[in-house]
């Protein structure tokens, strides 16, 4: 009875997981809060497909089992069609709302899983009046340098940190990339951050990318620990979520 009863009690614990539909409608809710197209756009993608559907239906001369079978097809591919488009239109809504905000950055780029790519959360180098940061990361493709803020103190401090990588990698050839976030004509916006990483061309086996994060971790641990202002917390990592867009 006690191993029931303590069984139960984790069951009673664990948070319960929402049904899709539900977390479509909020989705939707918070989306179209800033999207005010939103159900205009939803509607034409779910009409289109069935709209296709019908008019094969129609050229064809279906008979009645054919256009059961043919506008269920239709119906489903216009709810896919849909789907995906409310999910383009909550990334682009979600990103304008982390636009701006310290540590958004660091957000993202944390959220890079694929492809032995490893961001830590906490910054590098915060400028800790302006909030200006770098975040160091590293992959199959390379080394990256992040920056947030104002384009010139963050280009400083990223060819800083670029000096002390070329000093533990000396005599190797791996690439280093820079990238700072931002509107302007050099940067790069936050939306297409994690695209810019990921379409680099790999140049290290995984021995060597080993081997190189094992140097970067030595360089980290000789690097004094910056103060990290309000906004960045690098003990909660943070993923690319329609919750964490919302806030929750």
């Amino acid at each position: 009875m006690a191993e029931k009863n303590e069984k139960a009690k984790e069951k009673a614990k664990k948070p319960k997981r929402q049904s899709t539909i539900k977390q479509i409608r909020q989705i939707y809710a918070f989306t179209v809060a800033d999207d005010k197209n939103l159900p205009w756009i939803l509607l034409g993608s779910f009409l289109v497909p069935v709209a296709v559907f019908v008019i094969i239906c129609l050229v064809a001369r279906m008979g009645v089992v054919g256009w059961i079978m043919w506008m269920i097809t239709g119906v489903l591919g216009g709810l896919l069609a849909a789907t995906w488009m409310l999910t383009r239109r909550a990334d682009k809504v979600g990103y304008l709302r982390m636009e701006g905000r310290p540590g958004a950055t660091g957000a993202i780029l944390s959220s890079i899983k694929r492809g032995g790519f490893y961001f830590p959360q906490e910054p590098v180098w915060v400028d800790a009046k302006t909030r200006d940061a770098v975040w160091r990361g590293s992959g199959r493709t390379g080394v990256y340098l992040v920056g947030e803020g104002d384009y010139s103190r963050v280009m400083r401090a990223m060819d800083r940190e670029e000096g002390k990588i070329r000093h533990i990698t000396r005599g190797s050839a791996i690439p280093i990339y820079k990238f700072s976030v931002g509107d302007g004509p050099n940067q790069v916006k936050l939306r297409d951050l994690q695209k810019k990483v990921m379409r680099q061309k790999v140049k290290l086996t995984k021995a060597e990318l080993e081997e190189l994060n094992n140097r970067i971790r030595t360089l980290q641990r000789q690097t004094s620990t910056f103060g990290i202002p309000k906004g960045i917390d690098p003990t909660r990592p943070q993923r690319v979520s329609r919750r964490a867009m919302r806030g929750r």
